[in-house]
């Protein structure tokens, strides 16, 4: 048995919750912050049999995209002047940990 954890970006959950729920996995969903950029986070949790980890990976890997987002960035100029100017980055997308379980109880 896994465990499989999936850090989402909370504009993907509602798919990524509906798509893993439709195919008959169960899910716990955390509220989870980033740190880089504070942005808020939904942390999934799915146990699963091994040969069923890949499924669940790809369905998360499918609701789940890769976007960039523009963000303030201030930058220090001459004189102890400051100039706030928009950055592009990259977001969304999501960081996947599959666990070994030793032991599963249902009680």
């Amino acid at each position: 048995m896994k465990l499989v954890m999936a850090v989402v970006n909370n504009d993907d959950s509602g798919m990524v919750s509906a798509a893993l729920t439709k195919d008959g996995f169960a899910v716990t969903k955390l509220a989870t912050t980033g740190g880089f950029l504070k942005s808020g986070n939904t942390t999934f949790i799915v146990g699963t049999d091994d040969d069923k980890v890949d499924r669940v990976i790809d369905i998360i890997s499918k609701q789940s995209r890769r976007r960039t987002q523009l963000v303030p960035n201030t930058a220090a100029m001459d004189m102890g002047m400051y100039s706030a100017y928009p950055v592009e980055v990259s977001v969304g997308g999501s960081t996947v940990f599959v666990l070994n379980v030793e032991r599963f109880e249902k009680v």
